[in-house]
């Protein structure tokens, strides 16, 4: 009978990108388990090139897992790499695993941790090694546009779209991406640049398209949101603005030419508003980054 390992991890497509290490950290120290990955549909694109994922479960927030939907009756280990809240620690006590691997039942939860070290400190504290730099998917040749994505979940993470637009007419062969709901941002910044209609790719490109989209970039520019943990995953220049957030806990490591944004301040990465610390950020020092790690 398969040993069975079920890791948790509703969440989106930089916290997934973030818990890589994490993922290869648990494939290393059980060969022998299938490991389930419950997490959203849509980031299965990336499972095949992270190398650590037998099977998915559809799981988006914390829970409840669909019982019936799991691919075995109960898991011999489970792993919470979703937060430290008693929903996602219920979901996976309903499951009844042999072994739970989590924050709140393990080590303490603690602030102010990078999100990628928090994760493989949480597998290290219950003896499983991890590295924390074990972050990347590929590659780029470099051969692709440079990218420009303005969208963020939230609009205190969002840098206005004219300073945006300003960007991408001072960069050659950019195209601009975004999410379905991020189409209106995206067109305002492609036409505020002058960008012919075929630039404008938001709305067009699903995961796996977005995926071989980075995967060839030149250069990233964009805010705090997933785009900016793809690029670290394919080594790719990137450019990252960051406001409410500081980068110590969700930027780029150093290295491969990333250059994280910050005028020091913090707030609420929810807020409503675009982050007062966020327009501290000229359009010259996003110019200026871009064509100093693409030189």
């Amino acid at each position: 009978m398969a040993l069975e390992l079920l890791v948790l991890r509703g969440l989106g497509l930089g916290d997934l990108l973030t818990a890589v290490p994490a993922l290869r950290a648990l494939r290393q120290a059980f060969p022998r388990h299938r490991i389930t990955l419950a997490a959203p549909r849509a980031l299965e694109a990336l499972l095949p090139l992270i190398g650590a994922v037998d099977d998915q479960v559809d799981v988006s927030g914390p829970g409840p897992l669909p019982m019936d939907r799991l691919p075995f009756e109960r898991p011999d280990i489970a792993v919470n790499l979703h937060g430290k809240g008693p929903e996602s620690i219920d979901a996976l006590r309903r499951a009844q695993p042999g072994r739970l691997i989590s924050f709140g039942t393990g080590p303490p939860w603690q602030d102010g941790v990078h999100e990628v070290r928090r994760w493989c400190s949480l597998l290290e504290w219950h003896g499983i090694p991890a590295d924390p730099e074990d972050l990347t998917l590929g590659i780029s040749d470099r051969t692709g546009p440079a990218i420009v994505h303005p969208g963020a979940a939230y609009p205190a993470r969002r840098w206005p779209p004219e300073r945006f637009a300003k960007v991408a007419a001072a960069l050659d062969d950019v195209v601009v991406t975004g999410t379905d709901d991020e189409v209106p941002i995206a067109r305002k910044v492609a036409e505020l640049a002058g960008l012919p209609p075929e630039r404008m790719l938001a709305g067009q490109t699903r995961m796996a398209d977005l995926i071989d989209l980075v995967s060839r970039a030149r250069l990233v520019v964009c805010g705090d949101t997933g785009v900016a943990h793809l690029a670290t995953a394919f080594c790719v220049p990137s450019v990252v603005l960051f406001g409410p957030v500081s980068p110590a806990l969700w930027g780029p490591p150093p290295g491969w030419r990333h250059v994280a944004l910050w005028a020091g301040r913090c707030g609420d990465p929810h807020g409503q508003r675009v982050d007062p610390g966020l327009l501290k950020i000229e359009v010259s020092e996003v110019v200026d980054a871009a064509l100093e790690v693409t030189s």
